[in-house]
């Protein structure tokens, strides 16, 4: 059980670095990435592991709608890369 906890916060960590990565990193794309990704914060309560909502908000998917592909595809794309940059083990998640 200790295990998993140590898992789910590890986790809850690295979504709040991507986050913050995500503010950061894109701003090779321009503002409106940026800012279209700033406006995800809506989607927090649905993405955080243990939080209650179970669907996404209305405004969560009209702010996920806001982004564009590329944006959102660039952005993964340099946050997956921060486990190798840290020393880490690449993350291996199941799909559900």
């Amino acid at each position: 059980m200790k295990r998993s906890s140590n898992v789910v916060v590890a986790v809850a960590a690295l979504l709040v670095a991507v986050l913050a990565l995500m503010m950061a990193a894109v701003s090779g794309q321009g503002d409106t990435c940026s800012a279209a990704l700033g406006r995800l914060n809506v989607c927090a309560a649905f993405v955080v592991p243990g939080a209650a909502a179970t669907t996404p908000s209305a405004d969560c998917c009209a702010a996920l709608q806001g982004v564009d592909h590329d944006c959102i595809c660039n952005t993964l794309r340099v946050a997956s890369r921060i486990p190798a940059q840290c020393n880490l083990a690449p993350l291996s998640c199941p799909a559900s």
